[in-house]
């Protein structure tokens, strides 16, 4: 009767079983890597949707869980002994930690008092390092697994060669389906608890592969078996979380909680009023949402007199478009909003037509739901006024719309007599990034006139009106208004020292100066 050593069990079956071997192996590899990468985007996601969105939030993110991962892969020399048993471990600690990541942080960002963001920044980097170490433990143990038990097979560079392919082959997946498909479907705490089960499959299965080989197997079984029960009720019950934190985050009655392509919508109902957030960050409260819209809009629309052709980029809520839509003179109105989720939302929910009084179902309006930029590349047509109501230029790809480049595009759209109007931040606390949008705009050739208004929700803000010709103060405004008066607008003008202009760079698609200048700026008051 002749005895094998697990080792030689595997090394002694067909072709065809070590080929299978080989090739659930390196499938491994392939989850092992695309679970990794999610963990970092996910932490890069939570950390700009929770603290800002922010290209600082995704840069200090992504460094620190690579070095994490190269300190991790530096560990991996100290294990030397049952790697098998080392490497299931380490598996299910991955898919337990990454896994429970976003759901854990979006729980801390909403038990944590107002105020403790570096109490919640510590917890936020504590478990980027955390499992991004454990992730850079993974690869080089599976290549020393596949080295110990299929040695015959592989030289040194096809193993490295074969596991490589399989881990950048795993990231590309997963960098092209997290914000296509896995965010928008699952959200960012499914997403999470979805690849920590992926992971902790990854170990079921090298506990069945390696059963000859694992000294207390029902102990390892045992370790699986709770793990994914701790992921499974985690994922039944992740819509509950979410609910919860979000309740506790916006304080108010929740009526509308979305996720679109584009961004994460909310609205709240209360006794004082309806609010709307995008990505955690207040668009509008109804309580005087008028005074902003009121003065984004009558300015420019009054200041022509008569105008036709009127567009109005952003502002998929409709309340500009409300605002135009109180001309006669008005003939049509373009809308151009990039996400569809939201012209939908606001033309179809009964409670958010009241607030733009059906605005996005006038026959007189067309919705375009495109890009901006790519837009007014596109386009031929030209408009009387063009009322611009982004928001505030927080990260690159909404920067970009606040550039010298883009705003070309609206002089090309612009008639003679026309004018352009843009919603410019706060000149208080964002008093240079409020003049570097202006600065940028007399860039192109247009006459500026900036002027500011103060929104309780918002504080004192900001707008900057466009043109060839100069500006001069309306004669006469629609009626009903609630804010804005002809006796009023020359206040409007005023500048005092603390809003005062300040010399500013022109912001370009080449440096997205503005971006730089607005994280810091709010950053202070945060």
């Amino acid at each position: 009767m002749s005895l094998t050593t697990p080792t030689e069990h595997l090394q002694k079956n067909t072709a065809a079983s070590i080929s299978l071997h080989e090739l659930l192996l390196l499938a491994s590899v392939f989850v092992v890597a695309a679970c990794g990468l999610v963990y970092e985007l996910a932490a890069g996601a939570l950390a700009s949707y929770l603290l800002g969105d922010s290209i600082l939030q995704f840069s200090t993110i992504i460094g620190s869980y690579l070095f994490a991962m190269g300190l991790g892969s530096w560990l991996s020399r100290y294990l030397e002994r049952q790697l098998i048993a080392q490497f299931l471990k380490i598996e299910l600690l991955v898919g337990l930690i990454g896994g429970l990541m976003p759901a854990a942080l979006f729980a801390a960002h909403s038990l944590l008092p107002p105020g403790q963001q570096t109490t919640f920044r510590v917890l936020l980097y504590a478990l980027v390092l955390l499992v991004g170490a454990l992730v850079g433990l993974e690869i080089p143990l599976v290549m020393r697994i596949l080295k110990k038990y299929f040695k015959q097979r592989y030289a040194l560079r096809d193993l490295v060669s074969q596991v490589l392919t399989f881990d950048y082959l795993g990231a590309l997946v997963v960098a092209l389906a997290f914000p296509l498909l896995l965010v928008p479907h699952l959200g960012l705490v499914r997403t999470g608890l979805f690849f920590g089960l992926l992971n902790a499959f990854v170990a079921v299965w090298a506990l069945y592969l390696f059963r000859h080989e694992l000294r207390a197997l029902k102990s390892h079984a045992l370790a699986c078996g709770l793990t994914i029960a701790t992921l499974s009720l985690a994922m039944f019950y992740a819509d509950h979380l979410s609910t919860w934190a979000e309740d506790r985050f916006y304080g108010e009655h929740i009526v509308v909680r979305e996720s679109s392509d584009y961004q994460r919508v909310v609205v709240t109902a209360g006794n004082a009023g309806v609010r709307l957030f995008l990505n955690g960050n207040l668009q509008f409260h109804s309580r005087d949402e008028y005074r902003y819209h009121e003065a984004l809009v009558h300015p420019a629309m009054a200041g022509h007199g008569a105008p036709k052709k009127v567009l109005v980029l952003g502002g998929g809520d409709g309340m500009a478009v409300r605002e135009v839509l109180r001309y006669a003179s008005v003939e049509s109105v373009t809308l151009v909003e990039l996400d569809p989720h939201m012209t939908r939302l606001f033309a179809t929910l009964p409670l958010l037509r009241r607030l733009n009084q059906d605005a996005l179902l006038s026959p007189r309006l067309k919705i375009v739901n495109a890009d901006a930029f790519g837009w007014l590349e596109q386009s031929k047509e030209v408009f009387d006024v063009i009322v611009i109501d982004f928001p505030d230029p927080s990260n690159f790809a909404l920067g970009k719309l606040y550039t010298s480049s883009f705003y070309q595009l609206v002089d090309q759209h612009l008639s003679a007599g026309g004018y352009a109007v843009v919603q410019t931040t706060s000149p208080l606390i964002a008093r240079r990034s409020f003049w570097t949008v202006v600065t940028t705009v007399e860039a192109v050739g247009l006459s500026t006139t900036p002027y500011h208004a103060h929104v309780p929700s918002f504080g004192e803000w900001g707008f900057v009106l466009a043109s060839r010709r100069p500006w001069a103060p309306p004669r006469s405004l629609p009626a009903g208004l609630r804010f804005l008066t002809l006796d009023g607008i020359p206040a409007l003008l005023n500048f005092p020292p603390d809003m005062a202009r300040l010399p500013t760079e022109v912001n370009r698609l080449s440096n997205q100066a503005l971006v730089h200048e607005f994280e810091t700026e709010w950053g202070k008051v945060h």
